[in-house]
């Protein structure tokens, strides 16, 4: 495909697209969309359910700017809490150092309605790029994505359909490979324990790999344990806690991600559990707190810091790919067995 046509392909909408779609003139959907202007209900009403199905969203730059963009890359991700993604800003941030491009950052809170708010906002200042982690959007927000007319890079998975460009990981193929470990390490008896699946997407195909994995060797889940809320320490300690009474014949418990693998690896310690003769342990994500902990939990590296840094590369026209825009760069995450996993 050409430079051009993609470019075609990928237009900004108009405010003529929407007197279009909506049937009424463009100074009455300007009128609308502003705010301004004695429109009746009716076809206000018109007017706005036609614009969020196009995914338009009003341009916030006025007088001579307005055909222009800002020299802002919209940076969406669902947490700033969860050490994970001030890895991933801090690549971003690195690669866009010497580009003349400024990431800014909003937060969703893993709830699919912030997202599509936020990227409204974030939209309506016509950045040069958006990158935002996942795959999974509300409607509205996939046609802001796909209308927006400039690169859009979506982060941390490549397990779905992508608006444009794509880095990240497959997280079903990394639940996979740990599965697999699990059971040439010899344990048999395995629980899982992470965050309430339906707004964390990459957890959850995880767990479906993790889940395959088993099914491989004829093993099914024992257990499970979920929560929800922000991912710590105590958390962990709590969920282990609660399972291991409840199931004490598991022999293995593999955590959604690394704060509530390092509570869990705490409470064993705590409580003379051996680790791993009795019990494997397992988290993923590969954060550095893992350093401090007085026994190395076993963990993946997601890749983090490198997936902003090849996001940022694809939105400042770094990449060496040759590509326009439908750019995909799937990363290999590493598994460190650590000392909680049997040696097979």
């Amino acid at each position: 495909m050409t430079s051009e046509s993609t470019t075609e392909s990928r237009r900004a909408l108009t405010l003529r697209d929407v007197s279009e779609a909506s049937g009424v003139s463009e100074m009455t959907v300007s009128r609308v969309l502003r705010n301004r202007g004695d429109v009746s209900d009716a076809t206000r009403e018109k007017v706005l359910k036609a614009a969020k199905a196009l995914g338009y969203v009003p341009n916030k730059i006025a007088g001579a700017l307005a055909s222009q963009r800002v020299n802002l890359v919209a940076v969406i991700v669902p947490s700033l809490s969860n050490l994970v993604f001030p890895e991933v800003l801090g690549g971003i941030s690195e690669e866009l150092e010497d580009s003349g491009l400024q990431p800014v950052f909003g937060v969703t809170n893993y709830a699919p309605e912030r997202e599509e708010a936020v990227l409204y906002e974030m939209l309506s200042w016509r950045p040069s790029g958006v990158i935002v982690a996942g795959l999974e959007h509300t409607p509205a927000a996939r046609a802001m994505l796909e209308n927006a007319g400039i690169p859009i890079v979506e982060i941390m998975d490549v397990d779905g359909n992508p608006v444009d460009s794509v880095v990240g990981i497959s997280h079903r193929r990394a639940g996979i490979e740990i599965a697999r470990a699990i059971v040439k390490a010899g344990y048999r008896k395995i629980g899982f324990l992470g965050t309430k699946m339906p707004d964390d997407h990459r957890a959850r195909k995880r767990l479906e790999g993790f889940e395959a994995g088993l099914a491989e060797a004829g093993i099914e889940l024992a257990d499970r344990e979920f929560y929800s809320g922000g991912s710590a320490l105590l958390k962990g300690r709590e969920m282990t806690e609660t399972i291991l009474k409840r199931s004490p014949d598991l022999d293995f418990l593999y955590y959604s991600n690394d704060m509530i693998g390092a509570g869990g690896l705490l409470y064993c310690l705590d409580n003379g559990i051996d680790v791993p003769g009795k019990l494997g342990l397992a988290g993923f994500n590969g954060v550095e707190l893992l350093d401090g902990l007085p026994v190395r939990l076993a963990t993946m590296d997601a890749c983090r810091r490198e997936i902003g840094r090849r996001a940022a590369e694809i939105i400042a026209g770094h990449s060496h790919s040759g590509m326009v825009g439908g750019e995909r760069i799937e990363l290999t995450p590493t598994l460190q067995l650590g000392d909680t996993i049997r040696r097979a």
